[in-house]
């Protein structure tokens, strides 16, 4: 398996942002109460940040230490995202489960991560964040271990349920609300914006790389069985958690300070809140339906090919979701964040409920990769858009009303996913997971479209 260079993470974290892409310096998400507030294209000057102290580095300087770490262990979780939500419905085929077995244990992972992640919202305020990563890092480390030495189905689905797999290849995992908690506690409010797309583009870039290095179970297979390399790369990935524990291990004590305001239950912002958590979550099942682990099953059944064409597939359309992030903030300057999401979502939508009827696996790989330059822009711009909306100190309670509603949506797709592709070969997931997905977009677009974030007004 390929090395990366431990140079490219921080050249492609430090080119956001700065002149060179100018475009990401525009969308602000201050608090209601900034004043005067940064006006697009303006540089604020008045720096209150310190990276060696843990502040953010101004554009075109060096991350702080802090948000470097949280970027790495990002990166290296996505990467092990990345193959493993390939090789899980591999690994659980080869093994004699059929679909709906493989949906079932999809479920149970994203089920317990949501349940894992309401609980963390709970106490997340008496337990230290580095030493509730720790314990993340930790039990990645284990889940790994027990996917490569176990094989039966319910001790697999008790670790599938308790443990940190994630078979979307997205990030719906503990770490993404602490992680998310400690940007915003080293940042300034005028930064958030641009460290916030950093962390989405290292995490799409390097879950593209481990859906391309999946495909060196093909590769090695004339010198190592299959089953060697499936035990080695979830032996792997518990490698991974330990490693994120040495970078979590390092955070300084500017993660763990407190907000100025302390974080009070929704107010007036209830009502907003509820209706997006509401359609995130419709959003969300539509895309548990065709999570990466049942999209990948579903390509082999079909068109019959191999693990390494599947990773390539996958690496491409990942890569084409980490670069289109590009794109997403100067379209919300000039469009509107709403606008943003619903204009760029709709049509991947189209293009996934198009991939069901395609005749080969090319005019499918061709349609995947037009939904991959689609489908992610609205990452960047709902989470801008859900803290500009609400106020300061009701964003961490706006954060969780939207985000565990999501994951317990997109929890319970993957058992029906999986039973439609027992029924019928046919990719009826993909249809039904398309259509949701645009009805969200047009009711979003409905509800939303006259409620302007600050910066629009």
């Amino acid at each position: 398996m390929a090395l990366i260079n431990p140079g490219v993470i921080d050249k492609l974290a430090r080119l956001i942002g700065t002149p060179k892409c100018p475009g990401l310096n525009d969308v602000q998400t201050d608090d209601f109460a900034a004043d005067p507030r940064l006006i697009p294209g303006e540089q604020r000057t008045d720096s209150k940040a310190d990276p060696e102290a843990g502040g953010v580095a101004r554009p075109g300087k060096r991350l702080p230490p802090d948000i470097k770490r949280v970027l790495w262990a990002r990166s290296l979780r996505a990467f092990g995202d990345g193959y493993v939500a390939i090789l899980l419905p591999l690994h659980l085929s080869r093994l004699g489960y059929d679909a709906f077995g493989v949906g079932v244990i999809s479920t149970a992972t994203l089920l317990g991560s949501a349940l894992l992640t309401l609980a963390m919202g709970l106490v997340a305020y008496r337990i230290p964040r580095r030493r509730a990563l720790l314990a993340a890092g930790f039990l990645m480390a284990a889940t790994g271990l027990g996917f490569a030495g176990i094989e039966g189905f319910w001790p697999l689905l008790v670790i599938a349920f308790v443990g940190t797999l994630n078979p979307s290849g997205g990030d719906v995992s503990l770490f993404l609300p602490l992680e998310h908690t400690v940007i915003a506690h080293v940042v300034p409010d005028d930064e958030r914006t641009a460290v916030f797309a950093r962390y989405s583009f290292v995490g799409a870039f390097f879950g593209a790389v481990g859906a391309l290095s999946v495909g060196s179970v093909d590769w090695l297979a004339p010198v190592v069985s299959p089953s060697i390399m499936v035990t080695a790369l979830f032996g792997l990935y518990g490698g991974i958690g330990l490693l994120t524990c040495l970078l979590y291990g390092n955070l300084s004590p500017k993660a763990e300070a407190g907000t100025d305001s302390p974080p009070t239950p929704l107010g007036p912002s209830r009502g907003i809140v509820y209706r997006l958590a509401a359609l995130f979550s419709v959003d969300a099942f539509g895309g548990g339906l065709v999570i990466n682990a049942l999209l990948a099953l579903w390509l082999t059944e079909r068109f019959g090919i191999s693990v390494s064409t599947i990773g390539a597939i996958f690496f491409v359309t990942s890569l084409c979701s980490a670069v289109s992030q590009f794109a997403a903030v100067p379209l919300a300057r000039r469009f509107g964040l709403v606008n943003t999401m619903v204009f760029t979502h709709l049509p991947s939508n189209l293009f996934l409920i198009l991939t069901a009827f395609a005749p080969s696996i090319w005019i499918a790989f061709g349609l995947l990769i037009l939904r991959g330059l689609l489908s992610q822009m609205d990452v960047p711009t709902r989470s801008s858009y859900v803290m500009a909306v609400v106020r300061p100190e009701e964003r961490p309670a706006a954060a969780s009303v939207t985000a565990v509603p999501r994951s317990l949506a997109s929890a319970v797709a993957p058992l029906l996913s999986g039973w439609l592709l027992t029924v019928s070969p046919f990719g009826w997931p993909l249809v039904l997971a398309g259509t949701l997905k645009a009805l969200y977009d047009l009711a979003l677009l409905r509800q939303f479209s006259a409620i302007k974030p600050p910066e629009e007004r």
